[in-house]
């Protein structure tokens, strides 16, 4: 998308041992103070997952930052905190006249949406601040699903684990288990043909980490029931026991 607009994206890289986090503090302000700066600049910030935050982490809007709610376009919707993924709902809110700029172009490219997508965000709305009870009762069990994820996988030799502050998935670098070769498979030699022997072997869907800029980890999203993702964890341990890690752990 930014190379559509000419633009050059720039890719932050970041480690498991930091969490895959930078100073959240020193990147919302050192970016504020870059657009400051520029008169023409905008920031377009995604905060999509701003409700699905684990204490004592908090989301800071980067429109709340000093002079810089006229220059920032935030993008949200309603199918992570409020689970309506499908209802194919979102919203862009900022300063009126980059809106209606916004909505001039959206109006020709997309079809408007669903009256019952819009409804149910009405209804979503009116659950309170953050969704109320029904938002904080989801939280807490993604919380705890988290939890019990990092403590098994944290079982198995070899693995290392970054623990998410926010969301509802892990990214887990397993990289010490490429080289492994397995027979009427073949070398597991990145986090793809990972993800394709656990499918294989263990019926477990999971992401490669080189889909998201790191190819010693895999993606594993805990949206799911606890008793769901205890049977998967099981059947990926059964499957990890047959590898050996290539390197010292």
């Amino acid at each position: 998308m930014a190379r559509l607009a000419d633009a050059e994206p720039v890719i932050v890289p970041t480690s498991i041992s930091e969490n895959f986090l930078m100073d959240p503090k020193e990147l919302l302000e050192e970016i504020a103070k870059i657009v400051a700066k520029h008169p023409r600049l905008l920031v377009l910030s995604d905060e999509i997952y701003e409700h699905i935050i684990y204490e004592p982490s908090k989301h800071t809007s980067f429109a709340s930052l000093p002079g810089m709610w006229e220059r920032t376009l935030t993008v949200n919707g309603f199918s992570k905190a409020f689970a309506m993924t499908g209802w194919r709902l979102g919203y862009i809110a900022g300063p009126k006249h980059f809106v209606s700029a916004c909505n001039k172009i959206q109006s020709q490219s997309t079809s408007g949406a669903s009256s019952i997508s819009q409804k149910a965000a009405v209804a979503a709305l009116g659950l309170g601040y953050a969704g109320g009870e029904a938002v904080a009762t989801m939280v807490k069990a993604f919380r705890e699903r988290r939890d019990v994820l990092v403590k098994s996988f944290g079982e198995i030799k070899g693995v290392k684990i970054s623990e998410p502050q926010g969301a509802f998935y892990l990214f887990i670098d397993f990289s010490s288990y490429y080289g492994s070769v397995v027979e009427g498979f073949g070398e597991i030699v990145n986090s793809e043909s990972l993800c394709r022997y656990l499918l294989d072997k263990a019926q477990v869907a999971l992401v490669p980490g080189v889909a998201f800029g790191d190819d010693t980890c895999i993606r594993i999203s805990y949206a799911a029931s606890l008793p769901t993702l205890q049977a998967a964890v099981e059947r990926m341990k059964k499957a990890i026991v047959s590898l050996r890690p290539a390197v010292p752990v």
